[in-house]
């Protein structure tokens, strides 16, 4: 079977639910601040296949690129404080702007920013699901981007290829389109001879040897690294991802031979705990004994404070933290019930030892099931 007659490839095309992420180069003139010409021509393709049936979700980049022109900025800030700045003042711009050239096809967009902390505690998680489904449900065209003048950098997702892996999580999307000025993945560094385009990507094991290097541009965080770990977390749940040059995405989008596509290694759905695994920061660790690594690993349980034997770090209830074997190995990580200076009284002790004691309100989990993710197997074989 040939490249272009791969499955995967007229799975994009039939993709009734598409994510497609831009990067801040791709958007911005040769002197700065946005370009019109760009974001239209990109607008364009986007319309014509909402048009034709299919729901869009845009992650753009450009925010603070927008926004450093007018105050000035000739290269990125490295500051947070300055970062957050430039985006106050460039995310209107790059909204106005997207508002303007879909509106040229008769269609709406809606802004949404979003924080890692927004989208991993479990109510806010269900609201920004819940929000963006009924966005799609109106025929709205959903514009999403890192919520950059409120993030810290705890709470960062640290670049919108990995934002735009886990909104495609987030919504069930059937495709992942990563746009950048790159037009693929390459063997090596694609100025050198003899370097060749990678078609294809089936699994983890086949970039083992490739040089994948690259700090993006001047304007944006991403690089060839950031896209490749975006790809490999939209594939382990089951959503085939394309990577290609902004130029090219009409042609990606209609499910041709360019670019790089990644072939799902898992399977949809758990949408969630893809989330904790990839967009959370861990604030500290909980030491597990080894009861503990295997109830949780591979028995599926909560873990109660009686399996712990030691905290570490400072976090405050609902914050995302490390459950470690007692080799200091993550095994899994979820959101912890209690603040880090409740917990050292608990370790140890049973829940019904502890209500007896503190009250009903301490017979509860450190971490319920339903906010952990498994990491790495452990505990007997």
């Amino acid at each position: 079977m040939s490249e272009s007659e791969a499955p995967q490839r007229p799975q994009i095309r039939a993709a009734r639910r598409v994510v497609v992420k831009v990067g801040s180069s791709s958007l911005t003139a040769e002197e700065g601040g946005l370009s019109t010409d760009r974001l239209g021509a990109l607008v364009d393709v986007l319309a014509r296949r909402r048009l034709a049936g299919s729901q869009v979700v845009l992650v753009s980049s450009g925010a603070i690129a927008a926004g450093m022109q007018p105050l000035g900025i000739e290269r990125r800030p490295r500051d947070l404080a300055t970062q957050q700045a430039a985006a106050s003042v460039g995310q209107g711009a790059l909204l106005a702007a997207y508002n303007l050239a879909f509106g040229r096809h008769g269609l709406t967009v809606g802004q949404v920013l979003l924080t890692a902390d927004d989208v991993t505690r479990r109510t806010h998680y269900t609201n920004a699901r819940r929000t963006m489904e009924r966005l799609l449900d109106l025929g709205i065209v959903p514009v999403v981007n890192e919520n950059d003048t409120v993030a810290t950098h705890e709470i960062r997702f640290g670049d919108n290829d990995r934002l735009a892996a886990l909104v495609a999580h987030l919504i069930d999307a059937d495709a992942l389109v990563l746009l950048s000025d790159v037009d693929a993945l390459y063997d090596g560094p694609p100025a050198r001879e003899g370097t060749h385009r990678i078609p294809r990507v089936a699994g983890s094991e086949e970039l083992a040897e490739l040089e994948i290097a690259g700090s993006g541009s001047g304007v944006g965080t991403g690089g060839m690294q950031t896209k490749v770990e975006a790809a490999t977390i939209a594939t382990s749940a089951g959503v085939p991802t394309v990577l290609t040059a902004t130029p090219l995405a009409g042609a990606a989008l209609d499910g041709d031979d360019v670019g790089t596509i990644f072939v799902p290694t898992g399977r949809r759905g758990r949408a969630r705990r893809l989330w904790l695994a990839h967009a959370t920061t861990a604030r500290g660790s909980l030491v597990l004994d080894d009861g503990a690594v295997e109830a949780v690993t591979r028995r599926g349980k909560s873990l109660l404070p009686a399996g712990v034997v030691e905290v570490t770090g400072r976090f405050g209830e609902g914050d995302a933290v490390d459950l470690v074997d007692q080799q200091r190995r993550p095994v899994a990580r979820g959101l912890v019930n209690y603040a880090s200076a409740e917990v050292p009284a608990l370790l140890g002790r049973s829940t019904k030892e502890l209500a007896r004691e503190l009250g009903p309100a301490y017979e509860r989990e450190l971490v319920h099931r339903d906010d952990l993710v498994v990491l790495r197997r452990g505990g007997a074989p």
